[in-house]
């Protein structure tokens, strides 16, 4: 399935990228995660559980276990806080 994926934040600055388009044979957005870690360095720090990230699905907050339909449109982002 191809997959429209956006960074934000410290992620983004980690990442040295905002957003990327993947041909990609998982299922789930936690099998995206995992693909997305196994790239190593910044991207296995930031996405190995010990630092918080939420996603998104064509806009829609998710969690790691939701199915990922064909073409969509997934965010990863940090937790925001208002202050």
């Amino acid at each position: 399935m191809k997959l429209h994926v956006l960074y934000f934040a410290r992620l983004r600055e980690r990442f040295g990228r905002a957003e990327e388009t993947l041909e990609f044979d998982g299922t789930t957005v936690a099998d995206l995660v995992a693909y997305l870690q196994a790239r190593g360095g910044a991207w296995a720090e930031e996405l190995d559980g010990s630092r918080a990230f939420r996603a998104a699905v064509n806009q829609d907050i998710v969690a790691l276990d939701t199915v990922l339909p064909d073409q969509a449109e997934v965010a990863i982002f940090p937790p925001v806080t208002g202050g």
